[in-house]
């Protein structure tokens, strides 16, 4: 049977803790719009998603600390080699911090160039403004957290960012709803709450680290654990890895950007369909997390027959969520919609696009799986090159559909993206295989 396979257990053991803490991601945002909705001005429901947008921008870009930091973690635990791991999680930190007061110190500019870019009333801005200036105070925090997590997947442990993911989520909602609500701070309170989880967070992720892996920390300073080729390394992969950010971003902020020209219901209804678009891969990740760990693993040990068992085992897990997302949407189409939106326009609207609400998860569970399994074997190249492709790919589909087919232009592009990052990333499997033997 296949769940007596190990490597497929081990799969499992890994996605499980993963898939349990990303449920608690979407509940975050729903609990500031309601804090905001709830205070008794539009204008407050709109400063808050300003705002967040803006994170949104600069986070996705630094999510290369997450990824780059897990495979090489990751190849080092195959290894054996743990003060290469150390020293992978300490240039991770260095950087996060270094990142971080760069983004404080820019922060002013930041705001005015990306508002002057998203014009809005002047209600909103000011909320978007004392949202952010509160907020950027946790990014040492925020990104430090994001090394913590790909070193954590990286020694094969999913379960300690299970935790402080579930605990950020939590105390984010618990602190943005009580400081709003009960406190003077009024709607200051959500991005108070968000600084407060984060840097409690932090404190937790160090605490972990600590009670499980003290005695890999004993003896290895920092400075001792950061050479210069580790040093080179990381920088190499994760300059590569930026740019894949850079690209991630192009596409999912583009798609926003693209639907507004067809007007307010039509950006409405892009919202609500990418919404459901990526609903899926709050479970999918799990396995792609599984997936990178794994494959590091498997590499760093030389391992090329447990490696080819671990990709397969993931895509199948992958295609089974796929599968089940496709005829979710199938039987109960309006139903998952009306669960986003109650207005009756956008509803109806949305009915010209499930076409593609039932095609995208089974092509983009092959893209998310083939990302966590590039990611362990730090193929970082093959991931820029890809969504470099990608993104230039789905411009191009999007501008020369468009003329014909209006707003579905917009789908047939998302549609291009991820098949191309599904074929380009198949075809490059085999420089993987020839790292594992």
């Amino acid at each position: 049977m296949v769940f007596r396979n190990p490597i497929n257990r081990e799969v499992v053991r890994l996605a499980v803790p993963s898939i349990l803490s990303n449920i608690t991601v979407p509940l975050v945002g729903i609990v500031d719009t309601a804090v905001a909705g709830h205070l008794g001005d539009a204008a407050l429901i709109g400063g808050i998603a300003v705002g967040t947008m803006l994170f949104d921008l600069l986070y996705w870009n630094m999510g290369f600390l997450r990824v780059g930091t897990g495979g090489i973690t990751a190849q080092a635990y195959g290894r054996g080699d743990w003060k290469a791991s150390i020293g992978t999680f300490s240039e991770g930190i260095a950087t996060a911090l270094a990142v971080s007061v760069l983004l404080i110190l820019i922060q002013w500019a930041f705001v005015d160039l990306m508002l002057w870019l998203v014009p809005c009333s002047p209600q909103v801005e000011q909320v978007a403004r004392n949202y952010f200036h509160i907020r950027i105070w946790a990014a040492p925090a925020t990104l430090s957290l994001f090394v913590f997590k790909g070193w954590f997947i990286g020694m094969q442990n999913t379960v300690f960012p299970m935790i402080t993911d579930l605990w950020v989520n939590i105390v984010n909602m618990l602190a943005s709803w009580l400081l709003s609500f009960y406190t003077p701070l009024g709607i200051n309170g959500v991005a108070v709450g968000t600084l407060v989880a984060q840097w409690t967070g932090l404190l937790l992720a160090l605490l972990l680290m600590r009670s499980r892996y003290r005695k890999l920390m004993q003896g290895t300073t920092i400075l001792h654990s950061m050479k210069w080729k580790y040093f080179k390394r990381f920088f190499s992969i994760n300059i590569q890895l930026f740019v894949r950010s850079l690209m991630l971003v192009v596409v999912y902020e583009g798609f926003t950007i693209m639907a507004a020209r067809f007007g307010d219901v039509e950006l409405a209804v892009s919202s609500v369909m990418m919404h459901l678009f990526m609903l899926f891969s709050y479970f999918i990740d799990g396995f792609a997390y599984a997936g990178e760990a794994m494959t590091g693993r498997f590499i760093g040990e030389e391992n090329p027959s447990s490696l080819r068992q671990t990709v397969k085992y993931t895509f199948l897990w992958g295609a089974l969520i796929g599968a089940l997302f496709t005829i979710l949407y199938a039987v109960f189409p309006r139903a998952i919609i009306g669960l986003l939106t109650d207005n009756a326009e956008v509803i109806a609207a949305s009915g010209r696009y499930l076409f593609w609400l039932l095609l995208m998860p089974l092509f983009s569970c092959t893209a998310f799986i083939w990302d966590g399994i590039f990611i362990g074997a730090t193929e970082a190249r093959s991931l820029m090159l890809c969504m470099i492709w990608a993104a230039v790919l789905f411009l191009a589909a999007f501008f020369l559909c468009e003329p014909y087919f209006g707003p579905q232009a917009l789908y047939i592009a998302y549609f291009v993206n991820q098949a191309v990052r599904s074929l380009y990333l198949t075809f490059s499997w085999r420089k993987i295989r020839f790292l594992a033997k």
